[in-house]
């Protein structure tokens, strides 16, 4: 018998070619005149258009937004909210924009509006990662959940094609997690299923041609539906491995997300076998774990934490750090089994089934 629970998000979302330039009416649906433009320094150029086309309405534009939002630039951004007195925000990127207006909105409570350019998924979630002294710490509140995204497709095509990749596993890392979450239901399955099948689809064509608009439009439409499985349940290892890499070394996010699903699929897959079977026939292979592992492989992905700039040495910082505070996984999280996963993550072996 089917036992579920399901909180739908209350999120706007507005998809399709020049979406972008929704922007000025979605701050007035809000009823706010005063945007703080938020981005990091690659996507300048970028925010200063987007300025230009919302007029005296843009406030202000910081552009130093950064991995893993370091909690001394949210402060930095906060000091100039306060002084244009912003009463919103738009992000302009991926997750480093995204979670810089969360921070935001987690102390202030203004409105947000975002415009990703990256498959991150950040925009659907009421979850914020912030980094302080080199640790990481993840919350989940309705507080930061964006009011507004508009998905705009145009806006991706600038992603280079590896980065597109990375991007595009770090969403099928969402759906992965959600398909075998603790509070999973039938929607959630569903849209996650459906996400990794359309990633398998358009990752491929993305590399040879990564101005296809219509390819860009599929993936960015996978990276809604694995943003809001992300967003609807709770994650598990694969998360907090990443989480834990990311703050830890400063590795970059997407990248760690892909060296890291294969191996966190495996560990987890004698659990979960039924998911695991189900997981595979998006993937079209046998093995999910090696399906991806090769998947990544093909389309020229980095597969170890080695090449990522992890230290060796890091190994078993990682693996205490990922069996601190428990949380909820389908297996039992055992110290020598998840060492021996970072190891193989770090020299880049295939995962071990």
């Amino acid at each position: 018998m089917i036992q579920f629970a399901y909180d739908a998000l209350p999120s706007r979302v507005v998809f399709g070619l020049g979406s972008r330039q929704n922007a000025g009416a979605e701050m007035e649906r809000l009823k706010c005149s005063r945007a703080l433009i938020l981005s990091t320094s690659g996507h300048e150029a970028q925010a200063k258009t987007l300025a230009q086309g919302i007029g005296k309405s843009a406030a202000g534009l910081f552009c130093g937004a950064v991995m893993h939002t370091p909690v001394s630039v949210t402060n930095r951004a906060m000091e100039m909210a306060r002084s244009v007195n912003a009463d919103c925000t738009i992000a302009l990127g991926g997750g480093s924009a995204i979670g810089l207006g969360k921070a935001i909105a987690l102390r202030t409570d203004l409105a947000q509006i975002v415009l990703p350019t990256t498959y991150a998924g950040s925009e659907m979630t009421p979850i914020l990662g912030e980094t302080a002294e080199g640790q990481k710490t993840t919350q989940r509140t309705q507080k930061v959940l964006p009011e507004v995204v508009l998905y705009d497709p145009e806006l991706t095509i600038t992603l280079p094609a590896n980065l597109s990749v990375a991007s595009g596993f770090n969403a099928i890392a969402h759906a992965v997690e959600a398909m075998y979450a603790k509070d999973r239901n039938p929607m959630i399955s569903l849209l996650a299923k459906e996400a990794i099948a359309v990633f398998v689809r358009s990752l491929p064509i993305l590399l040879k041609q990564p101005a296809d608009l219509a390819r860009r439009s599929e993936a960015l439409y996978g990276a809604w539906l694995a943003g809001t499985c992300l967003g609807a349940v709770g994650m598990s290892l694969h998360h907090k491995l990443c989480h834990v890499l990311g703050g830890t070394f400063n590795l970059p996010h997407a990248e760690t997300h892909t060296v890291i699903l294969p191996h966190a699929i495996a560990y987890n897959e004698p659990a979960e076998t039924a998911v695991m079977r189900s997981i595979a026939e998006s993937v079209g292979m046998d093995s999910p774990s090696l399906g991806l592992y090769q998947l990544s492989g093909q389309f020229g992905a980095k597969r170890s934490l080695r090449e990522l700039g992890m230290p060796e040495t890091g190994i078993e910082k990682a693996a205490s750090q990922a069996t601190q505070n428990p949380y909820w996984n389908p297996r039992k999280l055992e110290a020598e089994p998840i060492r021996e996963l970072i190891r193989k993550a770090w020299v880049g072996d295939p995962p071990a089934t």
